[in-house]
């Protein structure tokens, strides 16, 4: 154990996610188990540089691994991308005798943290928690399995109106950048066609597949898109075109939203936080830092910060080839 870190803070930042507080779970009692301090810092770079911080102990994170969003809250902050801002964070880190931190978020979680470290030479170790997916250095993020879970389970609630009435709902999910959400939960739950980034399917090549559809003899129509898809300017575009081209379909349109981030973690993510957890803490111990924790062929790996920021989270083509032919 390294004598030079006796007291860790821990933050969520950014988008939540649920995994979060079991993350915050798992890095406070690992602290305990090592009989190190932990502090949990309120509000992300915000509370930090308020100095919003409140000392925790293995009894503080009792009935939490089961919650949704994060129980010290999360807060975008402008001030934290200025030289002051972080300077002012840095000083209030040192007055509360805070040797190391813990931060869960997303890319620009990391980004913050990495200019923090690269500045203040300060001991940082990041855990992913975003819905999308999108992190390089980790097959899966906390909170993305709970939202795959959510979404597939709201598709074929959805499916159901859709079958009574013969229409084609566009079920837009999120992921700006990647359309990991998407795909899988368009091959889950078997919807008859899958729009991502990745792929651009154009409007043409849409039509041709409903229409392909529609002759096998399907009354309804599933199509999931995800919220970065490029083949129209947004889900109610793609519709007023649906609905110019085959008039023999009722379009709707059901936007997900923000739902996705909600709900109690799956067993999937809560185990995954509290393995995060121990790791993120233990490495700090043993004097590493600026990386993040991550899930690689199921085993907890270290990835640096720049590359896990830098770096592309790749689709998984073998099942963008399953859902072409589950969607014939």
């Amino acid at each position: 154990m390294s004598k030079s870190i006796k007291k860790i803070g821990v933050m969520t930042s950014g988008g939540d996610a649920p995994g979060m507080n079991a993350a915050i779970r798992s890095v406070v009692r690992t602290c305990a188990f090592h009989n190190i301090e932990c502090v949990g810092i309120y509000r992300g770079y915000e509370g930090m540089i308020e100095g919003d911080f409140k000392p925790m102990n293995a009894r503080s994170v009792k009935g939490i691994i089961n919650k949704g969003g994060t129980v010290l809250k999360s807060a975008r902050s402008k001030t934290f991308m200025t030289k002051e801002g972080r300077k002012t964070a840095y000083q209030k880190l040192t007055e509360a005798n805070i040797d190391a931190l813990v931060t869960i978020g997303g890319d620009g979680t990391f980004t913050g943290a990495m200019v923090f470290n690269q500045e203040y030479d300060f001991p940082i170790m990041g855990i992913p928690g975003t819905i999308d997916n999108d992190i390089f250095g980790t097959s899966h993020t906390l909170g993305y399995d709970t939202a795959l879970n959510t979404v597939v389970e709201a598709i074929d609630k959805i499916r159901d109106t859709a079958s009574s009435h013969n229409r084609l709902f566009f079920i837009e999910v999120m992921g700006r950048d990647v359309g990991h959400i998407a795909l899988n939960v368009g091959v889950g739950a078997g919807a008859e066609e899958i729009l991502i980034p990745e792929e651009d399917l154009g409007l043409d090549r849409l039509l041709e597949s409903l229409r392909r559809s529609k002759a096998s003899g399907k009354s309804s129509s599933i199509v999931v898109v995800a919220e970065g898809d490029k083949i129209g300017k947004n889900v109610f575009e793609l519709k007023d075109y649906v609905e110019e081209h085959m008039t023999e379909y009722e379009v709707r349109v059901s936007v997900l939203g923000h739902m996705q981030r909600g709900g109690s973690p799956s067993c999937f993510d809560r185990v995954l936080a509290s393995r995060m957890g121990v790791k993120a803490v233990e490495s700090l111990l043993e004097n590493k830092t600026n990386f993040m924790v991550g899930l690689l062929h199921d085993k907890i790996a270290l990835t640096p910060l720049d590359k896990a920021v830098k770096g592309k989270s790749e689709i998984n083509m073998e099942l963008l080839r399953v859902s072409d032919i589950m969607t014939t």
